[in-house]
Parts: C-alpha cells; structure tokens; sequence
C-alpha cells in the first residue's frame, strides 16, 4: 500500500498543520507497533501492514470538527474512524491500483480506521453513551487491528510527537468506563516490550 498517495489524495501534496499533526501522529503509532511485532515475531503479524494501517488509521479526522488539532470540518469527532473508512472503501479512484501493491485490498485499511476509537467500541457502549455511530461492535479483531489500536493510545494529536506514560492512557481510557480499560489491559499482557 502505497500510504503516501493516500494521505496525499485526501490531504493535497502540500503540507499544512493538519496534514503534518496526522502523519507526525500516524509516524509514532506505526513505529510503536512495528516494534511490537519486532518483538512478538509468534506473533506472526504482517508488518507491511501495520506500518501502512497504522500511517491511514486517522485519514479521516479531515472531516471532524476539532479546532485545537487543526480539524475544520463538520463532524463530531468520535466519528473519524467510521468517516475514514468511508473515505477508504468509497472515495479513492477506481480501480485502486495506483495505491496498493497487488496482495492488498482496501478492506482491512478500512476497518483498521473504523475499530481504533478508544479501545474500540462495543455496540452497548456507543447506545449508552448516545455515540453518533451505528448501533454496532467497532472491535479491532484481527491482531494487526489490535496492535494499532494499542499503539494508538500511547499517542495523542495535540501533543503528537511524546509518547504517553502507560498509567496515563489508563487514566485517558477509564474515563469512558471499564470496558475499554480491560481490553487495553489484555492486549499489554500479549504486546509489552521490554526496555
């Protein structure tokens, strides 16, 4: 997958402040998870993949309304990965050849983007928290959608180049409830990397 030409499609070939606090962002994320299946070669995670989801996962902030990470869009933003997706799966020229190396197909990317909200959401959570998504589970399932997910967390976009302290994503995530944390808590036990 040729992730570059994706970004650049979406986002223009010059850079603006939004464009460089997604890959700046994107960069951390993919670098962290590819050190987790460095690390984890039983694993047997595909890395070429990895490096590409984890650089498109948030393709779709460009939509979302969040001024204070350069996001002038309309959208909520809880709803950037369900949009990227949509970008994903709908919007790029047909046929994709341009932008994938033939054994790849859109789909995983896309649901890459659709499953890293939080620790990804489970249909109950989005109707208890009224969440403007469809009534459905948005888990990362596949263990290349969970190591992205994971390494997501490690990495916020207003502060794009520092890495997170473990005990600061728990905080981050248990505001939303229990849910997100013991899954988080279940994939550090398959993904820590000793420093």
């Amino acid at each position: 997958m040729d992730y570059q030409k994706v970004i650049d499609y979406f986002y223009g070939n010059e850079d603006s402040a939004l464009k460089t606090i997604l890959v700046v962002h994107s960069r951390g994320v993919a670098e962290k998870a590819l050190a987790i299946c460095a690390a984890h070669p039983e694993l047997s995670m595909d890395s070429s993949f990895v490096e590409a989801a984890a650089m498109l996962h948030d393709i779709g902030i460009i939509r979302c309304n969040a001024p204070g990470i350069e996001c002038f869009g309309t959208e909520p933003y809880i709803c950037h990965g369900r949009i990227g997706a949509v970008m994903l799966r709908h919007e790029l020229p047909i046929p994709h050849s341009s932008f994938l190396i033939p054994h790849f197909s859109i789909d995983p990317f896309a649901r890459v983007c659709e499953r890293h909200t939080g620790a990804g959401l489970t249909k109950e959570e989005i109707m208890k928290q009224n969440l403007p998504l469809p009534h459905q589970d948005f888990l990362p399932e596949t263990m290349e959608e969970k190591v992205i997910c994971y390494a997501d967390k490690f990495f916020s976009k207003t502060r794009p180049e520092e890495e997170k302290s473990f005990d600061h994503v728990l905080r981050s995530l248990a505001k939303f409830g229990s849910e997100g944390v013991e899954r988080f808590l279940s994939w550090h036990q398959l993904f820590a990397v000793e420093k």
